[in-house]
């Protein structure tokens, strides 16, 4: 990995800015892709014309490490809709027919808050869908976006699901001009093979293997405005779906300015709180204070830094799980052990060998 350290509010920037622009770069994993035609498949779909018609090598789509342009697959997910005459992708018992997800917009548009906004996004959901479900719980200071799919065709669905809690929090903030930054994400699935995706996808700590697949952040969102307007709502949608497959804006958050931070420290446990505050010009105290105004801490922050370096490095390289152990910062293995099942319901052993099976 290489150093970098922050001395700058200019350096700051740039490196927010080369963050985001690197995941479009590098585009998205082939097997998440692939994954996602699931439904096609279930319906009879040319697959492999499909991706050749959306300039995608049908061999290159199954390639484990195959990475797809952000427009290549927009083009994808254009044909696929067309094609089906269903914007889920063939996934639901009843289609949604090419137009539903505009409608849905225009349906929220008009509420005063995002909290409305959501509430009625959940009851526009279930008047299309059989098998859909959208709720929102509040629980004290968190409020909790929950996904249910019923999956009456019986397919694999994971990254359906997956996908439709981006659309979700990506359309969302953009509605209230504010990235909303999640406290985790649970997910009722097994890691699956491109679960590295889920930086992109979900910058925040993952569970899975739970009940429920729901999006967790602070209720102090709830109560923000909608800034758009119908102008705006129309233009977004005209660049649908390629505004939506990346992240709405660059991460300018404390949350994410640290998580880089540590991301590009060659020992996580040698660089204190105070470090940190230091080279973003502010103190501890404030520091933590603006991290618990963004839903987070900075134990938060370093578990879910470790949880992904673990999962990249168990994945691909030979390291010992003791030699991780101690780089990370785990006292021993047995709590590294202990933490990365909490992480991923795996012990790091079972982990690697999943994946390199």
């Amino acid at each position: 990995m290489e150093t970098e350290s922050i001395t700058t509010e200019h350096q700051a920037s740039t490196e927010q800015q080369a963050s985001t622009a690197g995941f479009e770069a590098r585009g998205i994993l082939a097997a998440a892709v692939y994954a996602h035609l699931a439904g096609a498949r279930a319906a009879g779909v040319d697959c492999d014309q499909l991706l050749l018609d959306a300039g995608i090598a049908p061999a290159s789509a199954q390639v484990p490490d195959a990475r797809i342009g952000r427009e290549q697959l927009a083009r994808l997910l254009r044909l696929l809709w067309d094609q089906l005459g269903d914007e889920s992708g063939g996934y639901l018992a009843r289609p949604w027919l090419p137009g539903t997800f505009a409608m849905m917009g225009h349906a929220t548009l008009s509420s005063p808050t995002l909290r409305r906004a959501l509430l009625r996004s959940s009851r526009f959901v279930a008047m299309v869908s059989d098998d859909l479900h959208i709720k929102l719980v509040e629980d004290g200071e968190e409020a909790k976006l929950i996904i249910h799919h019923g999956n009456q065709k019986r397919l694999q669905n994971q990254n359906f699901v997956e996908s439709l809690a981006v659309i979700w929090l990506r359309f969302f903030s953009w509605l209230i001009d504010r990235t909303i930054l999640l406290e985790r994400v649970h997910l009722a699935f097994p890691p699956p093979d491109y679960d590295e995706e889920y930086n992109d996808m979900f910058p925040c700590r993952h569970y899975f293997h739970q009940r429920e697949t729901c999006l967790v952040f602070s209720t102090r969102y709830l109560s923000m405005p909608l800034v758009r307007d119908a102008q705006q709502l129309s233009e977004f949608l005209a660049r649908a779906p390629e505004c939506l497959l990346a992240q709405y804006k660059s991460d300018n958050s404390f949350t994410g300015r640290i998580r880089r931070m540590l991301q590009s420290h060659n020992s996580i446990e040698n660089l204190s709180l105070d470090d940190v505050a230091e080279r973003l010009f502010t103190s501890p105290q404030t520091l933590r204070r603006r991290l618990k105004d963004e839903g987070n801490s900075w134990q938060d922050i370093k578990d879910s830094v470790r949880r992904d370096m673990a999962m990249y490095q168990l994945k691909q390289q030979e390291t010992a799980v003791a030699e991780i152990a101690e780089r990370l910062g785990f006292s021993e293995p047995s709590a590294f052990n202990r933490a990365f099942k909490k992480w991923t319901g795996l012990a790091p052993g079972a982990y690697r060998e999943k994946h390199r099976g």
